[in-house]
């Protein structure tokens, strides 16, 4: 038997961080899938289990991003639908501390929106990335350019059949509409500025 340490324990008490996050994300998918599917009916068009997803609604799951991803998709909801945060005040200005998030809870993965929000043609996202992060099986596609800028780390970025190893300071712009990735394989988090437009995703 394994005793989680203090970090970990801290993660899974009702009010952390994780918790929250989990529970917020829960409620994004449960209402968006009221009154549409039953549970086994998103199973089904999902691929994944509805026990799973149940649990998952109800804050207690322990979802993977490529789950979250495929949920979204069976819903027909844009991956940027499960970001929160404040509405701003003040048109354009956001600031540090109140910026649009999407906090996956278990897998120490963060974008954070630096545009006020998805409605203008321009969104920027800081990503943070953590080791061995792969999103190759569920890949990123839609219309427009993307630029992507990487802060500190590496990042693999697989367009099509390229395949870019960026490092810090590297840039690269591509067609999004092209299947794209980005795959982490050090050992180290990667930090991430992408920027994209027209906002479609």
């Amino acid at each position: 038997m394994r005793i989680a340490n203090d970090r970990e324990r801290t993660l899974h008490e009702p009010g952390s961080a994780r918790s929250d996050a989990t529970r917020h994300l829960g409620g994004i998918l449960a209402k968006a899938r009221k009154g549409r599917f039953t549970l086994e009916q998103l199973a089904e068009v999902s691929g994944l289990s509805a026990s799973g997803i149940s649990q998952l609604e109800r804050g207690l799951g322990n979802p993977s991003f490529t789950t979250l991803l495929k949920l979204a998709n069976a819903l027909e909801l844009p991956w940027h639908a499960l970001f929160t945060g404040p509405t701003n005040d003040t048109p354009g200005f956001v600031p540090a501390n109140a910026r649009k998030k999407l906090v996956h809870p278990n897998e120490d993965l963060t974008f954070e929106l630096l545009t006020p929000d998805f409605q203008g043609d321009l969104a920027v996202v800081r990503a943070h990335i953590p080791p061995h992060f792969n999103n190759s099986t569920r890949p990123f596609r839609h219309p427009g350019e993307e630029c992507t800028h990487i802060l500190s780390g590496t990042l693999e970025v697989l367009i099509g059949s390229d395949t870019f190893v960026l490092e810090q300071g590297d840039s690269l712009t591509y067609d999004s509409g092209v299947p794209h990735c980005w795959c982490n394989p050090g050992s180290s988090p990667a930090e991430v500025i992408s920027a994209v437009t027209p906002v479609a995703f």
